[in-house]
């Protein structure tokens, strides 16, 4: 008999950390973690398997097949924004071509056991593309409907993916002579930028943030790559976990849609500047925009429409930003850099 299970793709990451601990806390979910590195040793004890390995890679899917039976997918597996820019042909191999073989495995589940697989991926912001800081200032906050344009191959793949959700949820083989129902039970999140106390920055170019708070309690001097105006929505890891679980645990019956924005705060780059002074006020924090970076953070909203998501499925974020600096990141990332002697 496989063994009943749900799949989290890069586990290692800044979500998966997050969400294995929740999941493990849950009686009736054995998790198997995948990762292109072995999983976090104070992760282990917490999933029922933690396998390394590359998602692209044919035969690990087969395995996966043949030993379990996965009811759930997680899918954080990514090559994030500004390391896909830099190798966009991979960027598509892996954030593509790797979440369509997820996705046809989740199919292929349902059919062998009967029960439709709920699909998780988290989709961001990147996936939006005004034209202009003026545009930007405008439009305020943007519905999922709203300026689908992405300048990045990142911001490219995500949005493709969603729609490929969408596709094999609502339209798969919708001219088959033999209709059946679709396996797959595709939901998104268009995240904000994630900052995490437990995980350091990975690539994204959201990441001026996180960066700002590491460098200031490792006493390092650090530049911002972009400027103090600007503005995207940023929340705390906790939160976003809680969204995903959120999201996962929502009858069907209650979703107008397949893809939801999240948020939580929106502050500019000088104001998270001044929270992370408060909390280490030798920090010595500068301001140098690296344009290409700079423009990229620009194009993206300084706030979205989370009513959707509000209305259907009760997101509400636990940690503004008072709260996400305060209570969540500046005591764990304090912590840890005084255990590493710093």
């Amino acid at each position: 008999m496989r063994k009943p299970v749900t799949l989290i793709t890069g586990a290692n990451g800044e979500i998966g950390h997050g969400l294995i601990e929740y999941l493990s806390t849950q009686d009736h979910t054995d998790v198997v973690a995948l990762d292109l590195k072995p999983i976090d040793e104070r992760l282990r004890p917490r999933v029922h398997a933690s396998i390394p390995g590359d998602i692209l890679d044919d035969f690990l899917m087969g395995r996966l097949v043949s030993e379990y039976e996965i009811h759930a997918i997680y899918h954080l597996a990514a090559l994030l924004s500004t390391r896909a820019e830099y190798t966009p042909e991979t960027a598509h191999n892996v954030n593509v071509e790797g979440t369509l073989k997820l996705i046809r495995l989740a199919n292929e589940q349902a059919r062998w056991h009967g029960h439709r697989v709920r699909f998780l991926f988290p989709s961001s912001i990147a996936v939006y593309g005004l034209p202009n800081v003026e545009t930007k200032a405008r439009v305020a906050r943007v519905r999922e409907t709203d300026w689908n344009f992405p300048t990045t191959m990142y911001g490219c793949n995500k949005l493709y993916c969603e729609h490929l959700g969408r596709y094999y949820t609502l339209h798969y083989r919708q001219l088959a002579a033999e209709l059946s129902p679709s396996g797959v039970d595709f939901r998104a999140i268009r995240f904000p930028g994630l900052i995490s106390a437990v995980t350091l920055p990975t690539g994204g170019t959201s990441d001026f943030a996180p960066e700002m708070i590491h460098a200031a309690a490792r006493g390092e001097p650090y530049a911002c790559f972009v400027g103090p105006e600007a503005r995207i929505p940023f929340m705390a890891m906790p939160d976003g976990v809680k969204a995903l679980t959120l999201l996962a645990e929502a009858p069907e019956s209650k979703l107008t849609q397949r893809v939801y924005n999240v948020g939580a705060f929106s502050p500019t780059a000088a104001e998270i500047r001044d929270q992370v002074l408060k909390a280490f006020p030798k920090a010595h924090i500068t301001f140098a925009p690296d344009r290409p970076r700079a423009r990229i953070v620009d194009s993206w909203p300084g706030d979205v429409d989370d009513t959707p998501a509000r209305r259907d499925w009760g997101w509400e974020p636990d940690f503004g930003m008072e709260r996400a600096f305060h209570e969540y990141l500046v005591p764990t990332i304090s912590r840890y850099y005084k255990e590493q002697g710093h």
